[in-house]
C-alpha cells in the first residue's frame, strides 16, 4: 500500500475543531457557550462540525465569549488533533 497523502479537510471542519478544542480546554459545553454567547445550540454545533460557513460577527462573539483574540479561533493548519472526551 502506497502511502497516500490524508485528504485535507475543509477550513470550515479545521474551524470547528479549533472552536471545539478552545471550549473543551475551558471546560464549557456547547449549551453553556451557546448561553453565554447567545448563539443557538443547534448553531454552534453545526459549527463545531463543519456544517455552517460561520460569519465574522459570531467568530468575533464566540472569541469574546471564550475570552481570546478572534485570530486564536482562525490558528489551525491542516489538521487539529482533538482529544476524545
Amino acid at each position: 500500500m502506497k502511502n497516500e497523502p490524508t485528504p485535507s479537510l475543509s477550513p470550515l471542519t479545521l474551524f470547528g475543531q479549533r472552536l471545539a478544542q478552545l471550549r473543551k480546554e475551558q471546560g464549557i459545553s456547547q449549551e453553556q457557550l451557546a448561553l453565554m454567547s447567545g448563539i443557538a445550540r443547534s448553531y454552534v454545533s453545526g459549527v463545531e462540525r463543519g456544517k455552517r460557513n460561520i460569519s465574522l460577527l459570531n467568530i468575533v462573539l464566540l472569541a469574546q465569549t471564550l475570552k481570546v483574540e478572534p485570530a486564536e479561533l482562525l490558528s489551525f493548519t491542516t489538521t487539529i488533533a482533538v482529544k476524545n472526551s
